[in-house]
């Protein structure tokens, strides 16, 4: 069942929380900003801090269509707006010479048969596509995840689609969309997204959550996780993104541990459980390694230092 937009920072915040989403104040101020001026926002920050998750979470809560783009090197037009069905203008064409042959002139009538081949009858729609036609419950959410993937001649094309809610087809014209859909841009940084897209765009820099907000999001969602133990293992992620290591982890990770720790039926952090199931929150042997040993057991004490404290 479709949902009305939200019609304050305070509404965007509990629709956000509704989904288990704990954002603060200020990213649900630009989303809703975002929403009201119907421009795309752009979100940038680190790999696992929520990002893509805003789009996933305003579809349920909204009751939109999700449209997915998901971005990589190489990405081109044939993949993100529209093909052509090769195969089937290649049988009609057959079809009409095989028709010519038998005597049937009308069937290769050459103008009438480009206009049928180069119809919407032939046309394969991609995401970006699909986003500009009509969805039932209201225009979709376009999420455009991890653009920094994709190289600037992709993000040149996007301006059209970003500044005017439309395509250009060169065989069919301009497509418009009749209700801009909800963009969301994602990006990790790994380059530079032009000026020349981000003015299009609403900015927000998603950055690691504090301590309290963390915890929140583990409550929210991983309530199986034990009071204590939720605490503790949030002060080591905080503490552990301190450390000079190749990738900190992201809140992503941070609900992965919890959740793996959960199914081993724990209730407090040790130093061997911690070492034993560091694969759940780095992802690079160097980190883990560098965590192992004396390193760990000095940041859970310090972990259970402030606690105390």
């Amino acid at each position: 069942m479709p949902t009305a937009l939200p019609v304050s920072i305070d509404a965007t915040l509990s629709l956000l929380q509704g989904q288990g989403y704990v954002a603060d104040r200020s990213l649900a101020t630009v989303l809703f900003l975002a929403l009201r001026m119907k421009r795309p926002l752009l979100l940038e920050g680190e790999a696992g801090t929520g990002k893509t998750e805003i789009a996933k979470v305003l579809s349920a809560a909204l009751g939109r269509k999700l449209i997915r783009l998901q971005c990589y090197e190489g990405l081109d037009l044939a993949s993100a707006v529209y093909e052509w069905n090769y195969a089937g203008q290649m049988m009609a064409i057959r079809l009409a010479e095989a028709g010519s042959a038998t005597g049937d002139r009308a069937s290769l009538d050459r103008t009438s048969l480009e206009a049928d081949i180069f119809s919407e009858k032939y046309l394969v729609k991609r995401p970006l596509l699909q986003a500009l036609e009509p969805q039932e419950g209201g225009a979709p959410i376009l999420l455009i995840d991890e653009l920094d993937r994709t190289d600037e001649a992709f993000e040149a094309f996007l301006l059209e689609v970003l500044a005017d809610a439309q395509v250009t087809i060169p065989e069919l014209g301009t497509i418009k969309a009749a209700e801009p859909p909800i963009v969301i841009l994602t990006s990790n940084r790994t380059r530079e997204i032009h000026d020349a897209l981000k003015r299009r765009c609403l900015y927000h820099w998603v950055g690691y959550p504090d301590a309290v907000r963390e915890l929140a999001i583990l409550k929210a969602r991983a309530p199986g996780a034990p009071a204590k133990l939720a605490k503790q293992v949030v002060s080591f992620v905080q503490a552990i993104r301190k450390e000079e290591l190749f990738k900190a982890p992201g809140v992503a990770e941070t609900l992965d541990w919890a959740s793996a720790l959960v199914e081993l039926d724990a209730v407090a952090l040790d130093p061997a459980l911690v070492s034993d199931t560091l694969g759940a929150l780095l992802k690079y042997q160097d980190d883990i390694q560098a965590m192992q040993g004396s390193k760990v057991k000095e940041l859970l004490d310090q972990v259970k230092a402030e606690a105390r404290g």
